[in-house]
């Protein structure tokens, strides 16, 4: 195959489409790169539609290879590739979400997309470049895919907005934002911000889609160069004339009755609706003219046409809410007894209890991925358990949903958690979502910060969450209707779900995800603007209840203490082999994590083993200074004074004129080996040696020590190093 191959300049960085020398059997493929970062993409998809399938079975996958970044699986015993990585499973989710709603409605054909990462550059991050490849596979494979789509990462530092910033300039920024789209509009949102005015995500927004319209086209101008086999969607439909026998029969009084404050009341109400159906088409499903499940079908979609005409017509929800109404919110602190803080947070018919475990440093979570490596002291896990929804299903161990969710959160709160310095615990946060009705990662996200302020963490600001929605009169799209809190079906049978969490400074985490063909930035700020009130509003209800962070850790956590030792003291603590370390924190069942710049931290089960630990750190560790005194223990014995150990491994010399304020003839008659000497740091000389005096300890009159032995079983490490005397 004759090489294709197109080149375009994406701000500042050469962003290139081949389909040579590397080629697969895929119905569509495309080695897409961005500078040294390259994704081969491969797009198959069946002629035919799965049977019985009712859904899009689309499924996205990004192989994260450690080859491509040049290195080796960090585990000593397994270095083949495995499962995929938490990111891995982001970046699949983030390919997976702009491209769904651009099949068409119905269309069963099975449509698998792999993105593989074969070079990384490790200066920017691979994930959009995945994106933008997975499209071009797509349009080279002749589905039926209303693409292209774009994406592009925003970054803000410096009151400047970035295209395409670096690992860098995202984490020295205030703004890691990934926008995806099509030529028309935007269609996907996903960020992680440092409280970051609405206006200036708008204008990220705006120029981000600049950018994406100039890759979009990019990939219309490549694929004109291929004759591409389009593949039909096979659309599952109900049969026509089962549509205009429920239509005939099911007037707008009986969707009407179709309603209710909760999930159970509206189920019902639709159980029994389809209930009357089955009774009266009776005969006709017996004689196998029309099927039971085609009916519950046609009901479902007069259903949903009929709660969006009533949002657009007369701005009522199927709860009876108004669109910018929010579901009343209970809160309920320290629900755990043992747990280092527990919250409940349930908005509606939705609730999340929040768990918080704090930790060591030692507990941090190191995680070895293919760009670069990442220790995180705050982790958050959402759980999704079938309960909550009243489903049952096998548990498998996390699922993408809930590794998304969870991650979701943890951008939500990660810009108000305190630094290390202020305070140095691990945190971990579970949210178990109990029931759900709509919004259950906005009441993680709301749970996350009571948890957290119910644990004593003195985090920056108090952080609130909500879902909005959207409904538009798909003949004039002009019509349409902002709903906030969205609950279930809203979410089901609406046109978007827009997550935004934030402090009273601004926005914290975005995601969006539309099924239209894109949004306008007015829609976008109006969605925008109304979240903003709707956040507040769910803030002074939490307010109401938790107003700020305990002043004290609960007495279950454990107590963490810091000392700053001297840099050419760490080797003195971690001892040959560890040797001495290890004996510290058996001694006193503690952990000792110690920092580069000599910061050492010591987490202990209580007050007592902590303050054991320290005080025999700071023996070890300490400078000696002159003028300080200390009570030593005698070692050797000299003909001209006596060896003393003053501090653990530091020895000095009593010469025999410092032993007594008056002349004496022998060592011995003052101290033996094996005694305790009360002595002073008079001199450390040139070679680093250090002078003692047990004389200058002395006061006037004072006899020198006499013989006085250190009582039998006193252990040396604490007895004989002597804290330095104030």
């Amino acid at each position: 195959m004759e090489p294709k191959i197109a080149k375009m300049n994406l701000a500042g960085r050469e962003f290139k489409i081949t389909n040579s020398p590397i080629s697969t059997y895929a119905n569509g493929y495309a080695t897409v790169s961005l500078g040294d970062t390259v994704i081969l993409a491969n797009a198959t998809i069946s002629d035919k539609g799965r049977e019985g399938a009712d859904f899009l079975p689309l499924t996205v996958d990004y192989e994260e290879n450690m080859y491509a970044a040049g290195k080796i699986k960090g585990s000593r015993f397994i270095k083949r590739e495995g499962r995929p990585s938490e990111n891995a499973v982001l970046i699949s989710r983030l390919t997976d979400r702009p491209i769904r709603p651009l099949f068409p409605k119905g269309t069963t054909n099975e449509v698998q997309l792999i993105c593989t990462a074969l070079s990384a550059d490790l200066e920017i991050n691979p994930d959009t470049t995945a994106v933008n490849a997975a499209s071009m596979a797509l349009i080279l494979s002749g589905a039926p895919f209303k693409g292209p789509i774009g994406a592009v990462r925003m970054g803000y530092k410096d009151n400047k907005l970035i295209v395409n910033p670096t690992y860098d300039e995202c984490d020295e920024g205030k703004l890691d934002l990934i926008v995806a789209g099509t030529l028309d509009a935007i269609t996907m949102v996903e960020a992680a911000a440092n409280e970051v005015p609405e206006e200036i995500i708008l204008q990220a927004f705006e120029m981000a889609h600049k950018h994406i319209k100039e890759i979009c086209q990019f990939q219309i101008d490549y694929a004109k160069q291929f004759e591409i086999e389009k593949i039909e969607a096979e659309i599952v439909k109900s049969p026509e004339e089962t549509v205009e026998k429920v239509k005939s029969f099911v007037n707008e009084e009986m969707l009407d009755s179709v309603r209710g404050k909760t999930k159970k009341e509206v189920n019902k109400e639709k159980k029994a609706l389809e209930e009357k159906l089955i009774e009266h088409f009776e005969s006709e499903i017996e004689a196998e003219e029309i099927f039971e499940n085609d009916i519950k079908e046609v009901l479902g979609d007069l259903l949903e046409a009929r709660m969006r005409k009533e949002i657009l017509e007369s701005e009522t929800r199927i709860d009876g809410r108004k669109p910018d109404e929010i579901r009343s919110i209970t809160v309920i602190p320290n629900y755990l007894p043992r747990t280092h803080g527990s919250a409940i947070f349930q908005r509606g018919e939705t609730m999340a209890l929040t768990i918080t475990t704090l930790g060591g440093p030692g507990d941090a979570q190191l995680i070895d991925t293919m760009d670069k490596d990442i220790t995180k002291r705050y982790l958050h896990h959402y759980n999704f358990p079938p309960y909550s929804t009243g489903d049952i299903k096998p548990l498998r161990g996390p699922s993408r949903r809930e590794i998304g969710h969870g991650d979701l959160a943890e951008r939500a709160l990660k810009p108000v958690i305190p630094d290390k310095k202020e305070f140095p615990y691990t945190m971990w946060l579970v949210s178990e979502i109990l029931k759900c009705n709509g919004s259950s990662s906005m009441a993680s996200a709301c749970g996350s910060t009571l948890s957290l302020m119910c644990a004593g963490v003195p985090i920056k600001r108090p952080v609130s969450g909500i879902a909005m929605g959207l409904v538009t009169d798909k003949d004039n799209p002009e019509n349409y209707k902002i709903l906030s809190d969205i609950q279930g079906m809203e979410d089901f049978a609406g046109d978007m779900d827009f997550k935004v969490t934030g402090t009273s400074e601004g926005i914290t985490a975005l995601q969006m995800d539309i099924k239209v063909k894109g949004l306008s930035l007015d829609i976008m700020r109006h969605a925008l603007n109304k979240a903003k009130e709707g956040r507040d509003f769910i803030m002074e209800k939490m307010l109401e209840v938790v107003p700020e962070p305990k002043k004290e850790l609960s007495k279950y956590a454990p107590l963490i203490m810091t000392i700053k030792i001297d840099t050419d003291m760490i080797r003195v603590l971690i001892g040959k082999g560890g040797e001495t370390i290890q004996e510290i924190t058996e001694e006193c069942n503690v952990e000792i994590d110690i920092e580069d710049d000599g910061l050492v931290t010591v987490t202990a089960p209580d007050q007592k083993s902590g303050k054991k630990a320290v005080e025999w750190i700071k023996r070890i560790t300490y400078v000696p200074k002159v003028g300080d005194v200390f009570e030593g223990k005698v070692t050797r014995i000299l003909d001209f004074g006596a060896m003393v150990e003053f501090l653990p491994g530091k020895e000095g010399l009593v010469h025999i004129s410092e032993l007594a304020k008056t002349r004496i003839d022998k060592v011995e008659d003052v101290v033996t080996e094996g005694d305790t000497l009360k002595v002073k740091l008079i001199e450390i000389d040139k070679m680093g040696r250090y002078n003692l005096s047990h004389k200058a300890t002395l006061k006037s009159g004072e006899p020198p020590h006499k013989n006085k032995k250190e009582k039998s079983g006193e252990g040396h490490v604490e007895g004989t190093s002597a804290v330095r005397q104030v």
